[in-house]
């Protein structure tokens, strides 16, 4: 059974920003896009590493290594060298506090 997680108060976390959490076996990248929260496996499909770092454009992150574009909102790849998509969980807010479903 899934079960929400606390990963930090949304006060914390404001629009534009974006956090990998590191919580138990996870890694995930929380973005905050104008107000409204996305995670998304921090892994790129392409070559396995982080997407941290990469810059948001529009509804997009970008791989910081070679430039794979995925959907922040349903995690598809949207570019070459990417053609898989990756995970995403959900993300909620709770009483100003920011949970992911494992």
């Amino acid at each position: 059974m899934k079960e929400w997680m606390d990963v930090l108060p949304e006060m914390d976390f404001p629009p534009g920003t974006s956090k990998t959490i590191h919580k138990d076996d996870i890694e995930v990248l929380v973005i905050n896009l104008g107000g409204t929260f996305y995670g998304l496996e921090d892994c790129c499909s392409h070559d396995g590493n982080p997407l941290s770092g990469g810059e948001i454009d529009g509804g997009d992150i970008v791989c910081p290594r070679h430039g794979a574009r995925f959907d922040i909102k349903t995690g598809a790849a949207l570019s070459p060298p990417a053609y898989e998509n990756i995970n995403v969980l959900q993300v909620r807010v709770s009483h100003g506090v920011i949970q992911i479903k494992r």
